[in-house]
Parts: C-alpha cells; structure tokens; sequence
C-alpha cells in the first residue's frame, strides 16, 4: 500500500496520553530488593496475584511475555495487564482462568527454563543517539525532523519490554549512556516462532488484541488501548489493508476532541516518540488502524481516539505476523 494512502488513513488516529477524560495510569512502587539472582531463581511455585511486587512477579511477566502473552511493560509489579496476560495464557492451555500463578500456571510456563534476566554490553551504537528530549504539544513536536529516542534508557526499555525504572533498579549506579557499561536486562525473546496467524481479535472488555490461528487457539495476546466513549471502538469483521513502518502522522486538529485551540493541521516526523509509534497497520474502516505508542506503560491504561493502541514492540510483532486481507474483528 503506497504510503500516502496509509497517512490519510492515519488521520483521526489516537495520540497516546492526550485523553482528558483517560483512566489515570498510576505510579506503582517498586520493590525495595530485586537482585537479578533472586528473579532467576524465583521458586516457580510461589503464587501470584494481585498487589504482589518482586522478583516472582518479574519472572512470571518475563515468561508471559516469552510465551507471546504480553503483560505490558515489565515492572515487577502485578497489574491489570499482568492479570490480562495470566487470564489469556490460562485460556490458552485449557487451564482453569483465576488470573492468579497458581501451581498448574507455573507448570505450564516450565518448558521454558532459560534465565529471565541476563548480561549484556552497551557497544557505541546503543548510547549514540542522536537523543534529545522532547518538548510538550503537537505543535512544537512537528517542529522536529525526527521523533526519536529521549535517551539511551528509553530506548533500552522498550528493547527490552522494560520499564526505565525497573532497567534502573535491576543496575544500581550504571551509567546507560556509556559504551562498555555492562548492564542485567530481561530477556524477552520468544523461544519458538510465531506461529501461522489467521486472524486478529481485537477485544474492548479486557483491552486486549489476540492472534489467532486457522482452529481459532490464541498464539499471542497484547495488552491495548480500545478507543473511549469520544471515539468508540468500531465494533465488527474489517479487513486489514496493509502495514506502515515508521510512518509520519498527519494532525488535523479538526479530528481530535480535545485538540488545543490553537492546533493547526500539521505533519510529525516518524520515529518512536511518533504519536503512532514505530508501525502502523491499516484497517479497511476509515482512519482506523493498529500501531504503536511513545508511552508504553498507559497502555491498557488510558482510552485512545478510536484506534487500538499497542507497545511498539507488540506493535511490530503483530505487524510482521499479519497479512493483507486478514480478518480483525472488533468485539465490545
């Protein structure tokens, strides 16, 4: 699909964190201990659920998230998109849906026991930027020729499906932006391919999007951001036109509810920070698609303009898993 056609679709799209009337994404604390020793060795059948933080939780989410069941970003904290992910990955394996890693929910994660937490050197590329901060409002921001990185944190955090403050706690007093620095991240690689998807289920209940297979199992599951009731979600069978990496944004205030009054139409450059993230995938509804965000721990969190909205991570594994012509239903 030529790119012009993905941008006038793109126009009406959600901007991640603008939502006046959003659900508010709360700070959560981090645990005071959490030695990379103590996730690794996390006893598998210490149970999950609700409020716990620590070194069993960061386990459980790195596994999930292994496993293609996004809990979100990795904070070492049980939240709503924690217990999404137990709920879908316990569907999944036809184990009783508790929300809670039980015994049998640690079992079925068992398979795969290589270490959550691992080493890695920062080389030049990683701290070479070019990172600068960016300035508050649509306006100034499509002032930028890029829409890059703030740091060499936040670029590893979302390499890693990491929040920055959890890349912090598990590297007290390292220094991110120095080459040679060596650092503990997750690690979030998934053990096994994807397998062959046949369809997208996009769900508003449980803010979440699935793949599905040719039976109908779920492969993989991310937490999302469903519209809000300025933008409802809309509810049917579309067809998925094509996929736009790296796309710019096209403003028109016009679109936007709750748009500054003195907005005017205006174009941003592509990149991470992009108010779409790093892709985009189109859907046959007009302005409507599936794409990514610069602020990955409101997703599942806060409403959006009417477009589901994912980590850039789970943005780009969906989009490399899906083909044009591909169903995706839209469920209330």
């Amino acid at each position: 699909m030529k790119t012009a056609n993905l941008m006038l679709r793109m126009l009406g799209c959600a901007i991640a964190g603008t939502c006046a009337q959003a659900a508010a994404a709360t700070s959560v604390a981090m645990p005071a201990t959490l030695a990379p020793e103590m996730v690794n060795d996390a006893a598998l059948m210490t149970p999950v659920q609700a409020g716990d933080k620590g070194a069993a939780v960061l386990r459980a989410q790195i596994l999930l998230d292994r496993a293609r069941f996004s809990p979100g970003e990795l904070d070492a904290a049980y939240g709503s998109n924690m217990r999404q992910a137990i709920v879908g990955f316990q569907a999944s394996r036809g184990l009783p849906v508790s929300g809670t890693m039980d015994a049998a929910t640690w079992a079925a994660l068992g398979g795969d026991s290589a270490p959550v937490l691992v080493s890695m050197t920062l080389d030049v590329a990683d701290v070479a930027g070019p990172f600068r901060p960016l300035p508050a409002g649509m306006m100034a921001r499509s002032k930028l020729d890029a829409l890059g990185y703030s740091s060499s944190l936040e670029a590893l955090g979302e390499r890693f499906h990491a929040s920055p403050a959890l890349l912090q706690q598990l590297n007290p007093g390292r220094d991110f932006g120095r080459a040679g620095e060596q650092l503990v991240v997750p690690a979030v690689e998934a053990a096994t391919p994807m397998p062959v998807v046949a369809k997208v289920l996009v769900d508003r209940s449980d803010s979440t999007v699935s793949l599905l297979d040719e039976a109908g199992k779920v492969v993989a599951q991310y937490p999302a951001s469903t519209g809000s009731e300025h933008d409802p979600l809309p509810i049917g069978d579309w067809k998925i036109k094509g996929v736009g990496k790296n796309p710019v944004f096209h403003y028109n205030p016009k679109l936007f509810w709750d748009a500054k009054a003195k907005d005017a139409k205006t174009t941003l450059a592509a990149g991470p920070n992009n108010p779409v993230g790093v892709v985009w995938v189109d859907l046959s509804k007009d302005h409507y698609g599936i794409h990514g965000t610069p602020e990955p721990s409101k997703v599942g969190k806060t409403e959006s303009h009417g477009c589901i909205r994912l980590t850039n991570w789970s943005a780009l594994a969906l989009s490399q898993a899906v083909k044009p012509g591909m169903t995706a239903t839209l469920q209330e």
